[in-house]
């Protein structure tokens, strides 16, 4: 057998495992009822120039 190439055969027999649990995912097992604040201390201007030099960059 050549680089890339595969026995057919072996394709056609493969088993997968499609036992599922039973127990499943619970959404509401990490929730978070915690707050998120952020605070900004540069500019827009700041913002807009930071931004344009990361253009230049990539």
């Amino acid at each position: 057998m050549g680089f890339g190439s595969y026995d057919e055969s072996e394709q056609e027999n493969q088993e997968y495992d499609t036992d599922l649990d039973d127990d499943g995912v619970s959404a509401d097992e990490n929730t978070h009822d915690g707050d998120v604040e952020f605070e900004f201390t540069a500019s827009n201007d700041e913002l807009i120039d930071k931004l344009s030099d990361i253009k230049e960059n990539t």
